[in-house]
């Protein structure tokens, strides 16, 4: 299976300025992603996506990873991920004339991550039915919208009794930037997920963080602290390269 591993990275972040460089641990954000996926030893090509030459400069420092930029016009506060991914397949399929099996997205900001999730999804995508694989929290809660009627709504009728936990059926939120396999054909459709999905369920990253000011840098290191002090799995590529 030919893969391609994706981790978008644009240089013009607005509530934490050059967040993807912003220093952790002693290294820049951007290098987290790369040294999960190169801890797991999967064979893949491996594409940091950035009109950033910070970026890229950092990136570059772990391996080859910018061998296609991204343009400015690909890189506005309304750019969509899935724009984004798309062309970044286009541009590495072009670049290594390959057509590529499927795709890895990982986002730079999310950084507590199972080394497992990308073994286990892998070995879902093997499964020629499933279309995209992704990481998903399990919730209990009750939800609702607000209705075309602008009126509140709850998600299920069933949510009318609150009941015992245990006897609930669960909601599951996505979050696929933590990590996400899916066929090129549905990004060269416009979508992220396909319709024929599997999950990977977070059952070991109890807390986690999505870095996009100060705040949440501060909180991904208290975190961390958090986790070094029960000596939680999570802290174990931290303390591996950690500088």
């Amino acid at each position: 299976m030919k893969i391609l591993c994706i981790i978008p990275a644009r240089a013009g972040s607005k509530g934490l300025p050059n967040k993807n460089v912003a220093n952790f641990q002693g290294r820049p954000l951007i290098h987290w992603p790369i040294l999960y996926v190169l801890e797991s030893g999967i064979d893949l090509d491996l594409l940091v996506y950035t009109d950033g030459k910070e970026i890229a400069d950092a990136a570059e420092e772990l391996g080859e990873f910018t061998p296609v930029s991204r343009c400015q016009s690909l890189s506005l506060d309304t750019t969509t991920t899935e724009v984004t991914l798309r062309r970044a397949l286009e541009q590495m399929e072009i670049y290594h004339n390959v057509k590529y099996d499927c795709v890895l997205f990982l986002t730079c900001t999310e950084i507590f991550r199972d080394l497992d999730w990308l073994n286990q999804g892998l070995q879902k995508m093997l499964d020629n039915e499933v279309e995209s694989t992704f990481v998903v929290e399990t919730t209990y809660k009750n939800f609702w919208i607000i209705n075309k009627s602008n009126e509140p709504k709850r998600i299920r009728d069933e949510m009318k009794v609150h009941g015992n936990r245990q006897e609930k059926r669960p909601m599951f939120q996505e979050n696929s930037g933590l990590c996400c396999f899916t066929r090129p054909k549905i990004l060269n459709e416009g979508y992220r997920l396909g319709n024929k999905v599997s999950f990977l369920i977070n059952e070991t990253i109890p807390f986690n963080v999505d870095i996009h000011s100060q705040k949440d840098l501060d909180l991904a290191d208290h975190l961390l602290k958090f986790y070094r002090q029960i000596k939680h799995p999570a802290s174990a590529i931290f303390d591996k390269y950690r500088k």
